[in-house]
């Protein structure tokens, strides 16, 4: 691909099997019907597009890999709860948070849970949630990067995708 700017882009797709968290999650499908409390091995992937430089190169796409890997640990083997879902109330209660759905408490140790600005807990929600902690993480800026699609996997042939595009 060039640009008009002269200079030559490629793509690289960065899908290591390390790329990836565990957690357990319940998808809300309406204030009244929700999945119960389970688990996956969910697997980020992540392709980019960039300036290609004079020593044939996009960037150091280690950095890629240990921005996505560290945001993988963050919420590794956690309960992941959506604070965006208008179905679902979340109550600090000391040592607690409370998730009320349907006027059922579901509590949880707090050690145990992430709470994430989502509106559920779908790999949909997951990819734009990871694509743009990407897309602002101060390592990856001035990189010239004009396009990214990130994708997050809770099984083979289960994957959600989000695609952001410089105008």
């Amino acid at each position: 691909m060039s640009n008009t700017d002269g200079r030559r882009y490629g793509s690289i797709e960065i899908a290591k099997h390390a790329l990836n968290f565990s957690i357990a999650h319940f998808t809300i499908f309406s204030k009244t019907k929700r999945e119960n409390l389970h688990g996956h091995n969910f697997q980020i992937a992540c392709e980019l597009t960039a300036p290609v430089d004079e020593n044939g190169l996009m960037f150091d796409y280690s950095i890629i890999k240990s921005v996505i890997r560290h945001m993988c640990d963050e919420i590794d083997e956690q309960v992941i709860l959506p604070k965006n879902s208008p179905h679902l109330e979340l109550i600090d209660e000391g040592e607690y948070t409370v998730a009320v759905f349907d006027g059922q408490r579901i509590p949880f140790l707090k050690r145990d849970v992430t709470v994430l600005p989502i509106a559920n807990t779908t790999v949909e929600e997951f990819s734009n949630y990871f694509l743009h902690k990407v897309l602002n993480h101060a390592e990856l800026k001035n990189r010239g990067i004009v396009k990214m699609k990130l994708s997050v996997s809770s099984s083979p042939g289960q994957t959600g995708s989000s695609i952001w595009e410089l105008p």
